[in-house]
């Protein structure tokens, strides 16, 4: 999804695949890639480059999420099982839902998903004013069908036969608000909303956008789990806006080219439990102390600078949508079959005490195939003073998320 928002994209010819390609496969995969390209063109109305240069790269690395869809459907035409028919349509296979489809984050996030060509059908939620945002998209000349539903008693239709759920319901962060402000709130709303999807599409991968993340997340799972139906390789909360920051705010600071940046980010998602690994960016480029210092605290407090930028009018809404698209993209291609997707996202985790931990995963069509391990080796100084600062703040989060669940279980 990086290229959503852009005017211009580059995908290329040059299919990296992992093995040699006979002639006559070349020749197929070309075909496939041609009539791709064309296809892109003609549904998205964006305008793509002419001259291409692709990498099959992953999803995490910060390449172009389109260019690396387009290497799996490349490489597919390698083994004969492109994902599209044989009038060289694509073959959308996926219904995604959006619960919050009307706010600020879900607006367009629900645009953004719609260009996605393995997206079939989007589900738009919300308690009001979602009939006039499903109209508006579904003028959009792209493949997937739109539908909307409105209110409680419409959300089990709106959930059912979902493959992925993506969660931004609840209120917005107002200056001078903490995260933790909008606990009681969206607390509330997360776990009316899990409910529905433990009874509705239990197998479905849930994206949780409604903050603080950090006790949102243990909140579902304690709910999943009081339904019976928790799988932890699928509940993810969505932290994927702390890399896009960290990437593009030290693409600019060192004068990279964005695209070849990639800085893992790992903790939570919020203040500072969000721990930007500067040391392992690639490519490898050197920080002063001072830098990495500005710089993990502007990461850190990224979503304050764009709350008191907006005055009142919001908080971080464009760029979150656009993040969690591309983390939806992601997870679209895993369950397509693509077997190098990688992203930063808090799961339930064993790399720390913590019973949830933010960091690069792998994905896979069942969800979480491997946590990273490496990228916590060998850590700077500073980092691993970070990192040991964070966990108490994480651990009070994550605590506090389980015992709202367990109380209104009780209550229940």
């Amino acid at each position: 999804m990086a290229a959503a928002t852009a005017s211009t994209f580059s995908v290329g010819s040059t299919l990296q695949c992992g093995s040699k390609m006979s002639p006559l496969s070349q020749s197929k995969a070309t075909s496939a890639q041609f009539n791709f390209n064309n296809k892109l063109r003609s549904y998205s109305g964006l305008k793509v480059a002419t001259a291409f240069s692709l990498e099959s790269e992953s999803a995490f690395s910060g390449k172009d999420s389109r260019a690396a869809l387009q290497a799996s459907f490349a490489c597919k035409a390698q083994n004969q099982s492109q994902r599209y028919s044989a009038n060289n349509q694509i073959s959308s296979s996926f219904k995604v839902a959006v619960l919050g489809a009307a706010g600020g984050i879900g607006q367009p996030l629900a645009l953004l998903i719609k260009m996605s060509p393995l997206v079939s059908t989007l589900h738009l939620y919300d308690i009001a004013n979602v009939k006039g945002v499903a109209a508006d998209l579904s003028h959009c000349n792209t493949p997937s069908q739109v539908l909307d539903f409105t209110g409680t008693p419409e959300l089990a239709a709106a959930l059912k036969g979902v493959d992925v759920v993506v969660i931004p319901a609840g209120v917005p962060r107002k200056p001078g608000m903490t995260r933790d402000d909008l606990f009681n709130i969206n607390a509330n709303i997360v776990k009316t909303l899990v409910e529905a999807v433990a009874d509705n599409c239990p197998d479905a991968f849930i994206h949780i956008i409604s903050n603080p993340v950090n006790s949102t997340v243990p909140i579902a799972a304690e709910v999943l789990r009081q339904k019976g139906v928790y799988d932890p390789k699928k509940l993810f909360g969505v932290t994927t806006l702390d890399v896009v920051r960290a990437n593009t705010f030290v693409a600019q600071k060192k004068n990279l080219k964005l695209i070849d940046v990639d800085v893992p980010v790992i903790g939570g998602h919020a203040g500072i439990t969000i721990l930007p690994l500067l040391s392992k960016t690639k490519p490898s480029v050197s920080f002063t102390d001072k830098e990495v210092e500005e710089l993990t605290v502007r990461i850190q407090n990224a979503g304050t600078e764009v709350v008191d930028a907006k005055a009142g009018a919001g908080s971080a809404t464009l760029s979150m949508a656009y993040a969690a698209a591309r983390f939806v993209e992601s997870s679209l291609r895993a369950l397509d079959g693509d077997g190098d997707v990688y992203e930063c996202a808090f799961v339930q985790s064993e790399l720390t005490e913590l019973p949830y931990f933010a960091s690069r995963i792998k994905l896979g069509k069942k969800g979480v195939e491997a946590i990273i391990s490496s990228d916590l080796q060998g850590l700077t100084e500073y980092e691993q003073k970070a990192l040991e600062a964070l966990k108490p703040e994480l651990k009070a989060s994550i605590e506090k998320g389980v015992a709202f669940a367990q109380k209104q279980a009780i209550a229940a």
